[in-house]
């Protein structure tokens, strides 16, 4: 469904044709369409309704997801039509977070690597709506670069869905979600011939915020294993928010400096960036996979040494940009 209707879409002749044009943030040079997250709301939809009805999905969690992404989705992309004020996006945020956590996914600890700390309700909600509400956001910020955003939901996801495989309602609607997104990369990956656009990023991020609270809620993985897995989406988008923080810069305000853009920019292109991203998700999840067989003191170790692992490419890109810039973007 996801690939048919990204293929419609696409199509320039489309009645549901938004196009995204390049701006101070865009990577891109050339107009391209922006409704891709249509056609992934449109497997997840019919993915989710055999889900419900082959008696998989919890209904209560069913309900707490239908509630929190409906309005989500309108928003968003109303917002790629027409443009939404900030503070009205945020609220819709914060109501889809909440959905969540009237739908019983407040965590009872908080799973660390090696560490499990009990936490209490007043507490537990404020950081389940935190949570959500940064990873709907950045993943939008995240989605800036030709099969990126896509290819984080087709790995994630999958990951996900055999971690939690021994939970079939888990597995089934993490597939479903990663069985969208890859019917959608099809059509995005370098050249893309079609974008997420916010009702598609959102949406994703929303469901990478909820499955990581369920899967580990019920046990099927430890929370801290599902942020390694999204971790190249997470590092890369707070290290760089708190950065301009620290520099002064309006974070409210279009910009081209998250990692990976700054190796677009620095000619690397879309696909070579891409590919390198991918290489560094799957390695995220292979390592996601061996840490819930490792003791808690390992489990510390593997952490640490990702800690490390990143700290390196961030000064491999900032050595990079010292160096003197050969090739164009792609």
């Amino acid at each position: 469904m996801a690939w048919l209707l990204s293929a419609f879409l696409a199509n320039a002749g489309s009645r549901l044709l938004i196009v995204d044009y390049p701006n101070s943030r865009s990577l891109h040079t050339k107009p391209v369409p922006r409704t891709g997250g249509l056609a992934v709301l449109a497997g997840i939809l019919v993915g989710g309704g055999v889900w419900i009805g082959a008696g998989d999905a919890p209904i209560v969690l069913a309900v707490g997801l239908g509630a929190g992404l409906s309005p989500l989705a309108l928003v968003s992309v109303l917002d790629d039509r027409y443009g939404i004020a900030a503070k009205l996006r945020l609220m819709i945020h914060c109501w889809a977070a909440i959905s969540l956590s009237v739908a019983g996914l407040v965590p009872g600890r908080l799973d660390l690597p090696g560490l499990s700390l009990p936490l209490s309700a007043g507490l537990g909600i404020p950081l389940t709506v935190l949570f959500t509400v940064w990873m709907i956001n950045l993943y939008n910020f995240m989605d800036g670069m030709d099969g990126f955003a896509g290819g984080m939901a087709v790995i994630g996801f999958t990951t996900l869905a055999w971690l939690g495989r021994v939970d079939i309602g888990f597995s089934t609607f993490c597939l479903v979600v990663a069985a969208a997104s890859a019917g959608f990369l099809l059509h995005n990956f370098p050249p893309a011939k079609l974008f997420l656009g916010d009702s598609g990023s959102t949406t994703l991020g929303f469901l990478a915020a909820a499955c990581s609270l369920w899967g580990s809620q019920a046990g099927l993985f430890p929370f801290w294993t599902a942020l390694l897995i999204f971790s190249p989406f997470i590092v890369d988008a707070t290290v760089t928010l708190l950065r301009r923080l620290w520099h002064g810069e309006p974070v409210w305000k279009a910009h081209r400096s998250h990692y990976y853009q700054r190796l677009v920019l620095l000619g690397w292109g879309h696909r070579r960036t891409v590919l390198v991203e991918y290489a560094l998700m799957l390695a995220c999840a292979a390592s996601a996979l061996l840490a819930i067989q490792l003791p808690p003191a390992d489990q510390t170790v593997l952490a640490g040494v990702w800690i490390v692992i990143y700290g390196l490419l961030m000064m491999a890109v900032a050595w990079l940009e010292r160096r003197p810039m050969t090739g164009s973007a792609q």
